[in-house]
């Protein structure tokens, strides 16, 4: 991670997230806190728990230090390798769950299928990544940053539906975005 300074110049997180969690309420999970830059965002637009999941204790005690200081008691950080030891979230009791920079890494989709497992019908989730299609001041190798298209797939796999393209070139523009939902239960 880049200071802190120049990490928070690259988004508008409140403006990021009215466009991919327009319909926000309910708890959430984050996967990734990092300096809490979406983490508070979202704990704003909502009266449910945001649970925000980092294996750095230090981003984790920033993030908690932070939430005390904003008044934002709806936030709960914790430290956890969601990818080795999962999310550690009942299945079905999320509205939401935000990924951010984060699908570069190894097998994508099974991390999506345990974010559609924690899901409660008719959730969503908002997927962020830096582009693949130009060069960005920060983010990882070119070479593995997923595009919008290959994100889209990984989702369709992972059996979300109704993904769409979120336009995040006013608040993000070094990101694509998209957004999907759980099927509703027959």
């Amino acid at each position: 991670m880049p200071e802190e300074a120049l990490w928070s110049t690259f988004f508008d997180a409140g403006q990021a997230l009215r466009k991919l969690w327009p319909q926000a309420g309910g708890d959430a999970l984050e996967l990734g806190c990092g300096y809490g830059t979406f983490t508070f965002a979202a704990a704003r637009r909502t009266d449910g728990l945001i649970t925000t999941l980092d294996i750095e204790p230090a981003m984790v005690a920033l993030v908690r230090a932070r939430a005390t200081e904003l008044g934002l008691p709806n936030i709960q950080a914790q430290v956890r390798d969601f990818v080795a030891d999962g999310f550690g979230i009942a299945p079905g009791s999320q509205s939401h769950v935000m990924i951010y920079n984060l699908l570069h890494m190894d097998e994508p989709v099974r991390l999506l299928r345990h974010a559609r497992h924690v899901l409660r019908s008719e959730g969503t989730v908002s997927v962020m990544h830096w582009r693949s299609d130009t060069p960005t001041p920060r983010g990882p190798p070119m070479d593995i940053r997923p595009s919008a298209e290959m994100c889209a797939t990984w989702l369709a796999q992972a059996g979300f539906t109704q993904i769409e393209p979120v336009d995040l070139g006013d608040c993000c523009p070094f990101h694509y975005g998209l957004a999907a939902r759980t099927a509703a239960e027959a």
